[in-house]
């Protein structure tokens, strides 16, 4: 599918972001395995967090998603999964199938995770090899390094693992299987990583607690987890999702590089191990301002206000990386229209995502007219004022797509964006709020 964007006269209204990709898959996956009822509300819908539900209900979870994104789901407790008669399909959603495998790897089954062709390319080795050290039996293509993947589960013991990478998904994996494990597990990060996992865990009654570090933002950790097997089964967690700051994301740089703009993103999760986008985006001279702050269930949310801005080049690099990393391809837009250089560094983790958004980013925002050059594990971007409208294409990334739809909003003339449709995996309401947004 194609979409056609023009740049708007001006920006002006309120956008409710999508509920938080990362937090319903979590909530889901948790909640299976307490003993009761939990209602999620604000459930995302998309692709990825729908292939996360088929999956659960082939292992015998009860749930039902309603048109309001109102997720009931029924858990029977901590050895209450039953093996699948199928294949576990995770689609496009890396989450999906690696936060799966460390929790079937302790179940008493077999179950086979597969998905499809970008995510049977994308790198498995970083959960089966710390899994198979714990006493999981896996097998997979190339050793294990790619789906899909066939379990074995059974006991487990306690390790101790440092984190090759700070990933959200591989920590989460290695924490489901630990809550099964024969003694604690310690879990070490060379960066502190999105802590959505652990907040949850910590409300349902696990055992989980930080090690190594301090402390930021309130319960934000540092340094690592040490997460003890459970001892009972995990009380249900109702709660609404907050808003996805990577889904606002595409709004905040669109308001701030945009001539006449102020857009309200209402809701948003401005948990701090995710706001790495306000920071960057702060740092460039962009007004953001944050306004009525609150708590939803173990997540600080609040509305943020982005308004036209005059940016300027930065540099975004080392602890920033994990807290911003899927907004990076938006980010490269926002660097084009700034004064100056802006350059990216160890952000090579971007090469592993749903395409290689380092290469595919340069490529596509090229022909919109960027001075924006591949560096090994980042970009470096010379502002250009302003850019061209064009024809480009998304390869299929939701995230690429939305990011050359937001420079489309801000470049001269027509730009058409190919493979529109990706924007259904984490947005599906994208292009009618990017209409209801856009005044010409």
């Amino acid at each position: 599918m194609r979409k056609t964007v023009r740049p708007p006269r001006r920006l002006r209204g309120t956008i409710e972001p999508p509920g938080d990709k990362s937090i319903s898959h979590r909530a889901a996956i948790l909640n299976s395995i307490a003993q009761g009822e939990a209602v999620v509300e604000n459930f995302q819908a998309g692709a990825d967090c729908l292939a996360t539900l088929r999956c659960l209900k082939a292992l015998g979870v009860p749930l039902v998603l309603d048109g309001q994104g109102r997720l009931r789901i029924l858990g029977n407790g901590r050895f209450g999964l039953r093996e699948s008669a199928n294949v576990l399909n995770a689609a496009n959603s890396g989450t999906t199938l690696r936060l799966l495998a460390g929790l079937l790897a302790a179940q008493p089954f077999f179950s086979v995770l597969t998905g499809d062709a970008s995510l049977r390319s994308r790198p498995m080795d970083r959960i089966v090899e710390p899994l198979r050290a714990m006493g999981a039996r896996i097998q997979g293509r190339e050793g294990g390094a790619r789906p899909p993947l066939a379990i074995e589960g059974g006991s487990l013991s306690g390790i101790r693992n440092r984190l090759p990478v700070a990933s959200a998904q591989v920590k989460s994996a290695l924490a489901l299987a630990a809550l099964y494990a024969q003694g604690e597990t310690i879990l070490e990060e060379p960066a502190p990583s999105r802590d959505h996992t652990e907040r949850m865990l910590r409300a349902m009654g696990a055992s989980v607690s930080a090690v190594g570090g301090s402390a930021s933002g309130g319960d934000s950790l540092e340094g690592g987890l040490r997460v003890s097997p459970l001892t009972h089964d995990p009380r249900p967690l109702s709660l609404r999702v907050p808003g996805d700051i990577s889904a606002a994301a595409f709004w905040m740089v669109a308001a701030a590089a945009h001539p006449d703009a102020e857009l309200r993103l209402s809701g948003v999760g401005v948990n701090p191990t995710r706001s790495g986008i306000i920071d960057a985006l702060n740092s460039m001279g962009a007004s953001i301002a944050l306004e009525e702050e609150r708590v939803w269930g173990c997540e600080p949310v609040a509305d943020i206000v982005v308004r036209s801005s005059s940016l300027r080049g930065t540099v975004i690099e080392g602890s920033l990386i994990p807290r911003l990393i899927d907004e990076l391809p938006v980010l490269a837009v926002a660097a084009s229209l700034a004064r100056g250089e802006t350059v990216i560094r160890d952000a090579s983790e971007l090469r592993v995502k749903e395409s290689d958004r380092i290469r595919t980013t340069v490529r596509e925002l090229r022909r919109l007219g960027a001075r924006i050059d591949e560096l090994p594990d980042g970009m470096a971007i010379q502002g250009v004022g302003s850019l061209r409208g064009g024809a480009c294409g998304s390869g299929g990334d939701h995230r690429l797509a939305m990011a050359l739809a937001v420079a489309g909003l801000l470049a001269q003339g027509e730009t058409t964006v190919r493979g529109a449709e990706a924007v259904a995996v984490s947005y599906p309401d994208f292009w009618r709020d990017l209409g209801r947004v856009s005044s010409y």
